[in-house]
């Protein structure tokens, strides 16, 4: 009976210390298999941050490249503002001058008549006085004749009415007569000269 006894405990024992091992075996897979998931998990949070970054980098290297746009487009911008203000400083007076030189021909006219009498010479000297003091104030603003009499003919400054034979001393393409002074202001033609061209 204790005979017995003992053979069962025996194999109580041993039947508990193969379920401890088994059990153990299944902790040991257990802990491996979580170790190896925190290990993609780690790799797996890691390419995730990865992406975000290159993500947020090409986001701030877009951001960068519009503001330097932005920055030259503002630059451009105030070159052309202060352009702009200092033609409009520059030409203030070509409206008026315009206006004027159809004034200027009818005086150069009226002083092309030959005078005899001496009230008609007063009367001359009086409109060459009013003459000269419009060209002064024409070349105060800047204001130049074009009186290309004998010079290569230019289309920016010359328009050409008629065209002539050419004489033994004049070359072809010269202007060999002007209808009517032209003007510019400084680089700026208000009005081309007109005039004849040698053939």
């Amino acid at each position: 009976m204790v005979h017995n006894n003992d053979q069962e405990l025996k194999e109580e024992v041993e039947e508990t210390t193969e379920e401890t091992e088994h059990s153990t075996d299944s902790v040991d897979d257990s802990t491996q298999t979580t170790e190896e998931d925190v290990v993609f998990e780690d790799v797996e949070v890691a390419d995730d941050t990865s992406s975000k970054v290159e993500e947020l980098q090409k986001e701030l290297d877009e951001m960068s490249d519009r503001y330097l746009r932005l920055q030259a487009e503002m630059a451009n911008m105030r070159r052309r503002n202060q352009r702009e203000k200092e033609d409009i400083i520059r030409f203030r007076s070509q409206s008026l001058a315009k206006e004027l030189l159809p004034a200027l021909d009818n005086i150069e006219r009226a002083l092309s008549i030959e005078v005899d009498t001496e009230a008609g010479k007063n009367l001359k000297k009086g409109i060459e006085m009013v003459y000269d003091s419009l060209l002064q104030g024409f070349s105060k603003e800047g204001i130049e004749v074009i009186d290309p009499l004998g010079e290569p003919f230019d289309p920016n400054y010359h328009e050409a009415y008629t065209q002539v034979p050419a004489n033994e001393d004049q070359e072809s393409n010269e202007v060999a007569q002007v209808f009517e002074k032209g003007y510019k202001l400084h680089n700026r033609v208000l009005r081309a000269a007109k005039v004849s061209v040698t053939l």
